[in-house]
């Protein structure tokens, strides 16, 4: 029987957003934590 050769043609590359989605539990309270600061100097100084 012949032995089958891996091709390197197959080999997908990386997928962005799978990347990304391990760093989601930081990043989104971060984010928010920032959004709400903002929020909160706005109305501080707009009053």
């Amino acid at each position: 029987m012949a032995h089958p050769t891996p091709s390197t043609d197959t080999q997908q590359p990386p997928d962005v957003v799978e990347s990304i989605v391990g760093y989601m539990p930081v990043v989104l309270p971060v984010a928010g934590a920032v959004l709400i600061f903002l929020l909160a100097f706005i109305a501080v100084f707009m009053a």
